[in-house]
């Protein structure tokens, strides 16, 4: 059975920081493009970071551009996203997905998802 796992949520104060974990089982995560999305109440889902699997090239919204950054640890099985700078518009349940083909703008259609995680910043 496929799972992903995030963890690494939190309340934590504006400009903190915090390392998100997205753990497989089931999967050879570094065969799949990972992708972090994230859903704030009542906003749309948001497309944040991706992490590819041929080359680990990555990519980050505008919005988070600078601040977050993706990596890969393919003994762990796990991807991370650590998050610095964090603001109150960060605040958000955070999602891990992994697909071979992962869509950029909608990484919520991949073949596998997470559960989430819940970020909320402030002071």
């Amino acid at each position: 059975q496929v799972q992903l796992v995030e963890s690494g949520g939190g309340l934590v104060q504006p400009g903190g920081s915090l390392r998100l974990s997205c753990a497989a089982s089931g999967l050879a995560l570094d065969r799949y493009t990972v992708g972090w999305f994230r859903q704030a109440p009542g906003k749309e889902r948001e497309s944040v970071s991706c992490i590819r699997s041929d080359d680990d090239s990555v990519w980050y919204a505008d919005s988070v551009k600078g601040r977050f950054t993706v990596t890969r640890d393919s003994a762990k099985n796990t991807v991370y996203l650590q998050m610095n700078d964090l603001s109150p518009e960060d605040t958000a349940e955070y999602y891990c997905a992994a697909d071979e083909w992962l869509l950029l703008s909608k990484p919520w259609l991949a073949k596998f998802q997470g559960q989430g995680t819940q970020v909320s910043v402030s002071s």
